[in-house]
C-alpha cells in the first residue's frame, strides 16, 4: 500500500515588481494532503487546473521531493530508500511525452529497461510479454514517428510497466485521444488492476472516465483534499435530494392526479418529463417503497420504477459551484 501523510509541496518564486524589482513569494501547491492506494485498486485524483493533482503525483513517484509530510510504500518511507522504491512504482503521462520517435517500440522498451539495470534475458521476456499485452507486437519494429497517438499511448503503459512496478501513477493517460482509442485505453487500465493487480492513481479531465474506472475518488482543490469517496457516497454527501423515477405502461388524468396527490403526501416534488408516461419525484428521502404500495393499491401500469443516481459530473458541478460561490 502507498500512503501519503500530511503531504506538502511549497515553491518559492520570484515576482517581478515594477523595471528593477523583484520580491520572494511563496506557493502552496499541495497543502497537507492524506491518501492511501492499494494494490488491484484504481484511485482518482480530480481537481480543476492547479489543484495540485500532478505536483502530487509527482512526490508519490519520486519524481520531485516533498516539502513536508511523509509517504510510505509498503511501509518504506520514500527517502529512506529512494532506488527500492524507483523499482516498485512508475509513471504514465498522457500525450506523447516519454518516448523517443525515432526509436521503434522495442527500442524504447528495451532503452528504459537498461535504465532500471534490468538483466538482458529478463527484459526481453518482460518486453516480448509487454508488447503483447497492449497489441504492438505486429509494429514493434517500427519507428515510433509512425505509430498513431493510439499506439504511442499503449507504447507508453508498456514503458511504464517495463519495471514491472506494483504501482503507477497516470496522468491524463487517455488526453487527445479519440472516443475509441481512449475506450482501448481505458480497457487496458482496468485490465492492470483487476489481472496484473497494479495499484493505479489516476488524474483526468474526463469525468466519465474517472466514475466508470474508479473504485475511490479524492477530489483537490488549491492543494487540498475537500472530498474523498466512491463516486457513489460522494453524490449521496453532495445532494440533500433524491430523484425517483416511475415509467407507467399509459397515462390518463386519474393516474396523473393520484400522482399529484402522493407527491404532496409524501412532500415531494413532481417533475412531469417530456415522456408522458415518465414521472420524476424528487424528496429528501427515497420513495420506491411508497410507491410500490400505492401502485399496488390502484392497480397501475407500471413500467420501471427506480433510483436515478447523480452522476459524478453533476456531483463535481455542484461541489465547485459551492466552493466558489
Amino acid at each position: 500500500m502507498i500512503e501519503a501523510r500530511n503531504l506538502k509541496k511549497t515553491y518559492h518564486t520570484k515576482v517581478k515588481k515594477g523595471l528593477f524589482k523583484r520580491e520572494k513569494d511563496i506557493v502552496e501547491a499541495v497543502k497537507g494532503i492524506h491518501l492511501k492506494l492499494e494494490k488491484g485498486q484504481i484511485i482518482g485524483l480530480l481537481g480543476i487546473n492547479g489543484a495540485g493533482k500532478t505536483t502530487t503525483i509527482k512526490m508519490l513517484s519520486t519524481l520531485i521531493k516533498a516539502t513536508s509530510g511523509e509517504i510510505l510504500v509498503d511501509g518504506v518511507e520514500i527517502n529512506e530508500n529512494p532506488l527500492k522504491i524507483k523499482q516498485k512504482v512508475n509513471m504514465i503521462a498522457g500525450g506523447e511525452r516519454m518516448i523517443y520517435w525515432r526509436l521503434t517500440g522495442r527500442e524504447n522498451l528495451w532503452y528504459y529497461g537498461q535504465l532500471y539495470g534490468i538483466p538482458d534475458k529478463v527484459l526481453k521476456t518482460r518486453i516480448d510479454r509487454l508488447l503483447t499485452l497492449v497489441g504492438l507486437n505486429e509494429k514493434q519494429n517500427v519507428p515510433v514517428e509512425r505509430y498513431s497517438k493510439g499506439m504511442k499511448q499503449r507504447l507508453q503503459i508498456a514503458r511504464g510497466l517495463i519495471n514491472d512496478p506494483d504501482y503507477l501513477f497516470m496522468d491524463e493517460p487517455t488526453l487527445g485521444l479519440d472516443a475509441p482509442i481512449a475506450r482501448e485505453i481505458r480497457t487496458y487500465i482496468k485490465k492492470l488492476a483487476i489481472e496484473e493487480q497494479k495499484g493505479i492513481l489516476l488524474t483526468s479531465h474526463y469525468i466519465n472516465e474517472v466514475e466508470a474506472l474508479c473504485d475511490y475518488i479524492y477530489i483537490l482543490d488549491h492543494g487540498e483534499v475537500i472530498l474523498e469517496g466512491t463516486a457513489k457516497t460522494l453524490s449521496e454527501s453532495t445532494f440533500e435530494t433524491k430523484i425517483t423515477v416511475l415509467e407507467l405502461a399509459e397515462m390518463n388524468s386519474e393516474i396523473e392526479a393520484s400522482m399529484q396527490r402522493f407527491a404532496v403526501e409524501e412532500n415531494a416534488i413532481i417533475h412531469r418529463s417530456p415522456d408522458a408516461y415518465l414521472i420524476r419525484f424528487e424528496s429528501k428521502n427515497e420513495l420506491t417503497e411508497a410507491l410500490v404500495k400505492r401502485i399496488h393499491s390502484e392497480n397501475l401500469p407500471l413500467s420501471k420504477l427506480y433510483v436515478e443516481a447523480p452522476k459524478l459530473e453533476d456531483t463535481i458541478i455542484e461541489i465547485s459551484r459551492r466552493v466558489n460561490s
